[in-house]
């Protein structure tokens, strides 16, 4: 029996709506993300931005640019900076295949949420996307828009 993956148990931290409607999404997955002390107390204060972030394959290495952590306050000059890069922990074979489509495919790497595993650990999850063109995200919007408008005329009907 396929184990079914628990989503009760995550903590959200940060979560980037606006990817889904950038970029046509092909493939998900997790990835672990290496960050300092006080990285980790402004997450979990529930601090962070990745809104206009995404991730870069450099020098065979997997790396977080612009997210955005606040510092943290009680750390006083111990803090971190708040748009630093941030390395991604993911395993070799699936940083050959997102190095791969990257480079071959023009793909982007987007992340599309921060947030605390049942364990307690900071995790990103990240997906290999395909950019949208204006008219697919027209018609996107198109659809949302009389799917909503057809709830309504079923609720009031209804």
């Amino acid at each position: 029996m396929a184990k079914k993956k628990d989503t009760d148990n995550r903590k959200l931290v940060a979560e980037n709506r606006r990817a889904r409607f950038d970029y046509l999404i092909e493939e998900t997955m997790e990835a672990g993300i290496q960050l300092l002390g006080t990285e980790v107390k402004a997450l979990r204060a529930g601090r962070a931005n990745i809104a206009e972030s995404y991730a870069a394959p450099e020098k065979g290495e997997l790396w977080l640019v612009n997210a955005h952590i606040p510092e943290y306050a009680p750390a006083a000059q111990f803090n971190h900076e708040p748009r630093r890069r941030r390395k991604l922990l993911v395993k070799g074979r699936e940083l050959k295949k997102l190095m791969g489509a990257v480079e071959r495919d023009g793909r982007t790497i987007a992340p599309l949420k921060l947030y605390f595993n049942e364990r307690g650990v900071a995790k990103l999850e990240i997906a290999l996307a395909k950019g949208k063109k204006a008219h697919d995200k027209r018609e996107a919007s198109k659809d949302r828009d009389w799917k909503r408008q057809q709830g309504r005329l079923l609720r009031d009907r209804g």
